[in-house]
């Protein structure tokens, strides 16, 4: 892709050297004057900055996919899949997720631009494809920013006293204070994110501690669980078909879903490198622990679960039938309370509302983001480009905003119907981000082989290269296909399109920019590595060394 293509004027003469465009006017103005091709344009438009600190990039990616899908959602596996299946699945889903963030973190390192996403889809694939994940992933945010707000809203209802108070009431409240931690500054995103990830991170560790202390005899009832409850019920449950084999590999494979969907917004931690300080140092740092999170936090859980609970207790069962959304119905709940141990359901209520309240700050942050990469892409209004003076993208922000006023419709039960079905539209479209950031480093790889550069030289080198991304690219592309097999057995209309509407959807926004503006799949040696580089590289000079002082400053710095 030609550097011509990013810039949004040509009127104004180019920048001449990045180094004294770095003394001169700091490294946000430099980033900018890179990516647009002149010095007026990004006076003119403004930049993001780079607010987010090490320690916020650090909890975004060890917290940013802990969120109700694990607190909440993972209790309909059990019930369909059994424990084993649910261990397998979200184990074999977690590598392909790894494999699929270890491709992306080699190109947000080589290029660590705002949204990230979709301009690596624009410039190493094809222009359309860039229009298609960038509008894709917006959409999705947006009325997931709904769904998350709806859900905290009726958690708060929890508590007694609030069941009284008009939920449009808590709607408004939560509305304003997410638009507040996006508006001002990213910092102050980073600061709520990174409170928000504490929380969580605390939460699961010391339930994890405290399932093994329950399933060794630990709790009041003494009593030790060991693996009983896979021997019965079962470690793998039989689903849909009465064939044994069949029912439990559909078990297994309805569980691919059901993990992919827990693992939506990894990639957030790239969505972020464009705005991160010294993003060649965290953001390689943070991709190299995703492995870590999704062994402790997902694989110990499920694990932890599996052996507190039994698949059919009546708990577990009329929870998934009824998709409550409260703590009473969370399987970590039922299973706590099972041990006896009653005092949990209001912590873990106050927790699910921190996860729906973080969920919600960052589908407003990575939505307007996707929303800018594709002002910078120009497959958007170019007016999307202005940012404030502390770099907030203010018109991105805004409008992504707007949308949760939709979250209004879930107030009354016709309307309601109406926002379930658009919210059913984004169940795929995680699964296609992921399939494209697979195709987008492939031929990135190619690009870096095609022009002669040494990956030896990276800063950052996933392994097993290209392999990996193909494994990731198959796996996710075989659960697009077959996500909604259940709609089969029996036929049912509206299982088949929530499973699959969004696949004709992403493909004709494919084919419009394929179509208006005639893009062609690029050449990987006409590939752009290298608009907006100059800059990054001149501002890794900037960036200062910081020195643990003594041992707890070493283990803070390990950490975050």
């Amino acid at each position: 892709m030609e550097k011509d293509q990013f810039n949004v004027t040509s009127e104004a003469p180019p920048y001449d050297d990045v180094a004294r465009i770095v003394e001169d006017k700091g490294i946000k103005m430099s980033e900018a004057a890179d990516a647009y091709g002149d010095l007026q344009t990004a006076e003119d438009y403004g930049y993001v900055s780079r607010g987010l600190k090490s320690r916020h990039i650090q909890f975004i990616a060890l917290g940013g996919t802990i969120g109700t899908g694990l607190f909440l959602g993972i209790g309909r596996a059990f019930t369909q899949a059994g424990p084993l299946s649910v261990l397998l699945g979200y184990t074999l889903t977690g590598l392909a997720v790894f494999a699929m963030m270890q491709s992306l973190g080699e190109m947000a390192t080589w290029l660590p631009l705002p949204g990230a996403i979709p301009q690596f889809c624009a410039r190493y694939v094809d222009g359309a494809l860039g229009f298609a994940v960038g509008w894709n992933n917006w959409y999705s945010c947006a009325i997931t920013l709904c769904a998350e707000i709806s859900a905290a809203s009726l958690v708060i209802q929890f508590w007694h006293g609030a069941e009284n108070i008009n939920v449009a009431a808590w709607i408004t409240i939560i509305i304003v204070v997410v638009i507040c931690l996006n508006i001002f500054a990213v910092s102050i995103y980073g600061e709520a994110e990174f409170c928000f990830a504490s929380i969580k991170i605390v939460t699961i560790v010391g339930l994890i501690l405290l399932a093994l202390v329950v399933d060794l005899g630990g709790g009041p009832t003494h009593d030790r669980l060991g693996f009983r409850f896979w021997k019965n019920p079962g470690a793998m449950n039989q689903y849909i078909s009465t064939s044994p084999n069949t029912g439990r590999f559909l078990g297994l494979f309805s569980t691919f879903v059901n993990a992919a969907f827990s693992y939506g917004g990894v990639e957030m931690v790239a969505v972020a490198a464009g705005e991160a300080e010294n993003p060649r140092k965290n953001i390689p740092k943070a991709v190299r622990r995703v492995f870590w999170r999704i062994l402790f936090f997902y694989i110990l859980g499920t694990l932890a679960i599996g052996v507190l609970v039994p698949s059919n207790d009546p708990n577990l069962l009329d929870a998934a039938a009824n998709g409550a959304s409260n703590a009473a119905q969370s399987p970590w709940v039922i299973a706590i309370n099972r041990a006896g141990i009653p005092a949990l359901p209001s912590i873990i209520n106050a927790v699910i509302l921190t996860s729906a309240s973080s969920s919600a700050n960052a589908f407003l942050y990575t939505g307007s983001r996707y929303m800018y990469a594709l002002a910078q892409n120009g497959q958007a209004p170019k007016f999307l480009l202005r940012c404030s003076k502390r770099g907030v993208p203010y018109w991105c922000v805004g409008i992504t905003a707007s949308i949760s006023l939709l979250t209004y419709m879930s107030c009354s039960s016709g309307a309601n119907t109406v926002f379930t079905w658009f919210q059913n539209l984004t169940t795929v479209a995680t699964l296609f981000t992921w399939v494209s950031i697979c195709l987008a480093y492939i031929q990135f790889h190619k690009a870096l082989i095609a022009q002669g550069i040494d990956r030896n030289t990276l800063v950052f080198k996933s392994p097993f290269q290209p392999y990996t991304a193909w494994f990731a690219f198959s796996f996710f592309t075989i659960i697009i296909v077959f996500n909604g097999f259940y709609a089969f057995c029996p036929w049912t209309v509206d299982s088949f399109i929530t499973a699959y509407i969004n696949i004709p959807i992403f493909f004709v926004l494919y084919a419009f920019w394929k179509i208006f503006k005639r893009t062609k799949w690029i050449d990987p040696a006409q590939a752009d590595l290298y608009t907006g580089k100059a800059a990054l590289d001149q501002a890794d000079l900037h960036w200062p060394e910081q020195h643990p002082r003594n041992v707890i400053e070493k283990i803070w710095f390990w950490i975050a």
